[in-house]
């Protein structure tokens, strides 16, 4: 098959696929509107998967941030992008799964794991949609040497013809109204913001963008913990689901002081505890690696603060330690589903 149909635009070889993207480093707060050359454009920080779509005259596909090709993966949305994106066209953006009113991450887990067989019917029942902050080509012409606010406007005349599961996602130079969307679209599942400079070039593989995480403080149960109880060095937290005490994820390292206020509530668990002995470094609990797992009478309720990254009632990334709640008791916390 040839690699272009003649009259058609091409696309440059680094744009045909894989492409290597753009990233963001973490900040504590949302940055100021100067904070970044040509002004500060805030985006929702979407929970899903980094996806690039390319659109050449032979083939669209759609690729990872890591350069894997998912195209079988998300059948919809390359069929979405073959009929409303022109030819040598590469879109940087996010694919999510709406899960009712909240964005659900383990539904693109299970397109991952999903035999090719079964792979139809998951995608009928959940449909996903991709979510484009960038344009990277158009027309087969390289774009990502151009400021983000040339980028922006060429995406924004593209997506005014679009239909979902294609969409736009949303961006403001108001900082107050960034707050606003930080504050009012966590419920949904969306993580945070992303900051960009309006004045910037788009710059594969490095991290001049901004990501600021929207968290909040939630309560959890010791149920276990990194290194002896009297001086833990890491909470294992746990909830409850149809009875059962499961993992629901764990701290980042303790501070001294942190270490000190939890150990002093803790007591060693009875034979009936159902944790194992040991626990996976990775995320999840996860991983080829494990380190002892000190198991506890799991009875103290702990404060923590969680960004809002969920999967089936598990955070997904390091919990903040913020304080042992003497008065809580665990049938005060809510069960998972």
């Amino acid at each position: 098959m040839p690699l272009s149909v003649p009259g058609l635009p091409g696309l440059p070889p680094e744009l045909a696929g894989p492409v290597a993207v753009q990233l963001a480093k973490p900040v504590r707060a949302i940055p100021a509107a100067n904070a970044l050359p040509g002004g500060c454009r805030y985006e929702p920080k979407w929970d899903g998967y980094r996806l690039v779509v390319v659109r050449s005259g032979s083939s669209t596909s759609v690729w990872s941030k890591q350069g894997r090709d998912l195209t079988d993966r998300f059948p919809d949305v390359v069929a979405a992008a073959l009929a409303q994106i022109p030819t040598g066209t590469v879109l940087d953006g996010e694919v999510v799964i709406w899960n009712g009113s909240r964005l659900d991450f383990g539904l693109l887990q299970q397109r991952m794991v999903t035999a090719a067989g079964r792979l139809g019917a998951l995608v009928a029942a959940h449909p996903a949609s991709y979510v484009a902050f960038d344009l990277l080509a158009a027309g087969g012409t390289d774009l990502r040497g151009q400021r983000l606010s040339r980028r922006r406007a060429a995406l924004e005349e593209l997506a005014a013809r679009w239909a979902p599961p294609m969409q736009l996602s949303p961006a403001t130079a108001d900082p107050e109204e960034a707050r606003r969307w930080f504050d009012d679209f966590r419920p949904a599942g969306v993580e945070g913001l992303v900051a960009k400079g309006a004045g910037t070039r788009y710059a594969p593989g490095r991290r001049e963008w901004l990501k600021v995480k929207s968290w909040e403080t939630t309560e959890v149960l010791a149920g276990g913990v990194i290194g002896p109880i009297a001086r833990p060095s890491q909470l294992v937290a746990g909830r409850y689901r149809d009875g059962e005490l499961v993992v629901v994820g764990r701290t980042s390292p303790l501070s001294p002081a942190q270490s000190a206020e939890l150990g002093a509530a803790l007591r060693p668990a009875d034979d009936g505890h159902p944790w194992p002995d040991r626990i996976g470094t990775g995320r999840f609990g996860g991983g080829t690696l494990s380190v002892p797992l000190t198991r506890v009478d799991p009875s103290v309720v702990v404060e923590v603060s969680a960004d809002a990254a969920l999967q089936a009632g598990v955070f997904r990334h390091p919990l903040r330690f913020v304080r042992v709640r003497p008065d809580l008791e665990p049938g005060d916390l809510p069960s998972i589903g």
